[in-house]
């Protein structure tokens, strides 16, 4: 198995060199493509608020201060991978319905990469982040620093479908690996699981792993940042929103946790 093609959302702004340092990384060991497509704020978006007759000065001026940092960021962004060293790149700059494009964008890529701060909710892809794992499905990578082909790789498995999906999406990336760890806590899941079947079902695709299975209850979040840590893994494969979204939202829970902590390994989430 390998991966062809892998997206980098680019916004102009502070997130964009780790975006495209991780989609880098990513792609070097296939000789992937790296797709960087600038997603610019969309004027549409102002549409619902606007209404009829709506260019007055106010409005109009709002569009034209969208239209200019729209450009802006497009330069931005098209100089961040002009300076990247990599030869199969690709620059990409939407026009609107820029969620259109992106979502096209995504479905024709294998892996979609998003810096830390958008997966925090900040910056002006956050909106972006969400959708593509959430509503597109679209495995996604948080990039937290380095991420090194031939390193070492966490997998959290509670046997449910987001982290079956999951681990199936990252094979690639699995086999690369110079040290594949299943980390799984049986007492903190609802779920009946054994990770010896992921173990022998990895092992059929030329991946040797190692078991370690947590014991005790608490949050599974904690518990498998902790294991990923002392594995010394730089990326951490997980199913993502287990639970319904709307709950997810309200109460939090593992996703959330991953997400949100200022701690761990780069992410890699299939929903």
């Amino acid at each position: 198995m390998s991966w062809a093609r892998i997206m980098a959302p680019l916004s102009g702004g502070a997130g964009d060199a780790a975006a495209l340092d991780a989609a880098i990384a990513l792609a070097r060991p296939f000789k992937a493509e790296v797709a960087a497509v600038h997603a610019p704020a969309d004027v549409s978006d102002l549409a619902p608020w606007m209404g009829e007759g709506f260019m007055g000065g106010v409005q109009a001026a709002a569009v034209e201060s969208l239209r200019e940092a729209a450009a802006a960021g497009r330069k931005t962004s098209s100089a961040e991978l002009d300076a990247c060293d990599y030869d199969r790149k690709t620059f990409i700059s939407l026009e609107p319905p820029v969620w259109a494009g992106l979502a096209m964008e995504s479905r024709l890529s294998d892996v979609v990469v998003f810096s830390d701060g958008a997966a925090k909710g900040r910056g002006p892809l956050a909106e972006a982040f969400e959708q593509m794992v959430a509503d597109e499905q679209r495995p996604v990578v948080v990039a937290r620093g380095p991420i090194k082909p031939g390193g070492v790789v966490a997998v959290a498995w509670d046997g449910g479908k987001e982290a079956s999906r999951a681990a199936r999406t990252a094979l690639p990336w699995l086999q690369q690996a110079s040290k594949v760890v299943l980390i799984g806590a049986p007492d903190a899941s609802s779920r009946k699981f054994d990770l010896v079947r992921l173990h022998g079902f990895l092992a059929a695709r030329g991946v040797t792993s190692h078991v370690t299975t947590l014991s005790g209850g608490g949050d599974a979040a904690e518990l498998l940042l902790d294991a990923a840590a002392t594995a010394g893994a730089d990326l951490l494969v997980a199913g993502a929103f287990g639970h319904p979204r709307l709950q997810e939202f309200i109460f939090g829970g593992a996703t959330r946790t991953l997400l949100n902590t200022d701690r761990g390994p780069s992410l890699f989430l299939s929903h």
